[in-house]
């Protein structure tokens, strides 16, 4: 299998080094260009054709968010991996690059401690995101169809170029396609079983819904602003969110979703009593549950060790989700790098509740819903367009129509 090609561009000559250390150290990676500025490296684009890129933020004569667009119109496949400052400016250039096209993003490391520490903290975040974006069989994403490279033999004038607005990043985000219903014939026939909670077997009909609880990670921010723009805001119970982010990354991403929709949401904080018709988005850095406290619902975040490397971590709520309302959690996997989430599932479906699973076709990462699909947890596997409807029809009791576009969902279990 070939090496996977990857072209840094930082402006930080220290920065480059890390990077480059980091990756070639891997038998798996190879860094075949660098670039020190956005201008620079847009030529290398179309001449190197990287697998990956990994793109700065804040640099000189074309910053990250300048140079994002052109990128993708060079390569619109091309998975782009940004680095970002731990700051809030940095957060938020970072969220409106993942709404721009962007696939993932690292943030810098604060204190570098020396060349060797700063390699091992890159190689620890960045090299993981890597191998997922590229994990289909080594293949080079923009050799996939559909996908066009386009030459560049030099960068366009920096005036041309105006840093995208919250409404820009929004239009240009990725049309989500439903699934062929041609593949989703394809998809291997998961075995139907009997699910016990409390000695009792499962009932034929799904059972009543008391809470939603969404897991997400890699390409999270533009499912969860899709999901977002289809919400109602009189969903009639409770809606909790795990994204995989840092501090200061999830407050400013609940506040860009109040944008874009008209289900309220927060950041979660300790003693919030959960409530139906809200939403609340785990904090970075801290595990969020919930308890029963009389005849109330409560958060409660703590700092335990991470799960699956991650914390927030979707697992630890999603338990204590079932200790609460037992078979009436529903489960939703979106797209997301790992196995966060399988483990939660695995007791949502023990207590009898329900799981959805966003499909591989619209998802970044196929990780996270994929291991619950793989281990037939998933009740269904939907496209992401068809995953609010979904939760309504569940939430409402009605049964889910058939979509838009007439394509076949993966109805999978009992």
């Amino acid at each position: 299998m070939r090496k996977i090609r990857v072209l840094v561009v930082d402006d930080s000559v220290v920065v480059r080094r890390v990077i480059t250390d980091a990756l070639s150290a891997d038998p798996m990676i190879e860094v075949v260009g660098t670039a020190s500025n956005g201008r620079l490296a847009l030529p290398k684009v179309s001449l190197l054709r990287p697998d990956v890129i990994t793109l700065d933020i804040e640099m000189p004569e074309m910053d990250g968010l300048s140079t994002l667009p052109h990128i993708r119109s060079i390569d619109p496949r091309v998975p782009i991996i940004m680095f970002s400052a731990m700051s809030k400016p940095g957060a938020s250039a970072t969220l409106d690059a993942l709404a721009a096209g962007a696939s993932d993003f690292c943030t810098k490391p604060t204190q570098m401690g020396g060349l060797a520490q700063g390699v091992a903290t890159v190689r620890a975040e960045l090299l993981p995101k890597i191998k997922a974006l590229c994990g289909r069989v080594g293949a080079r994403p923009s050799s996939l169809p559909g996908a066009t490279l386009r030459p560049v033999t030099s960068a366009p004038a920096l005036r041309a170029v105006p840093a995208p607005t919250r409404r820009d990043a929004s239009a240009s985000a990725p049309v989500l396609r439903a699934v062929p219903a041609a593949a989703l014939r394809a998809m291997p026939a998961l075995p139907r079983r009997a699910v016990r909670t409390a000695g009792a077997a499962r009932l034929d009909g799904p059972p009543r819904v008391d809470a939603v609880v969404v897991a997400v990670s890699t390409g999270g921010p533009t499912a969860l602003r899709s999901l977002w723009h289809q919400l109602p805001s009189s969903l009639p119970v409770p809606l909790l969110v795990v994204q995989h982010m840092p501090p200061m990354f999830t407050t400013l991403l609940a506040q860009r979703l109040n944008e874009v929709g008209s289900l309220p949401v927060a950041e979660g904080s300790a003693g919030t009593l959960v409530q139906p018709g809200r939403a609340w988005l785990a904090p970075g850095d801290h595990h969020m549950t919930v308890r029963r406290e009389g005849t109330a619902v409560k958060l409660h975040l703590d700092r335990n060790a991470p799960e699956s490397s991650c914390r927030p971590a979707a697992d630890p709520l999603l338990r204590s989700a079932v200790d609460v309302w037992g078979r009436g959690v529903l489960a939703v996997v979106l797209t997301g790098m790992g196995a966060d989430g399988l483990r939660g599932c695995e007791a949502v479906r023990g207590a009898g509740g329900q799981v959805l699973a966003q499909d591989e076709h619209t998802s970044v990462v196929w990780g996270m819903p994929g291991q619950v699909v793989n281990a037939g947890l998933a009740d269904a596997v939907l496209p992401l367009d068809e995953v609010v409807a979904a939760i309504v029809a569940r939430v409402t009791g009605r049964a889910p129509s058939p979509s838009a576009g007439g394509a076949e969902r993966a109805e999978v279990g009992s």
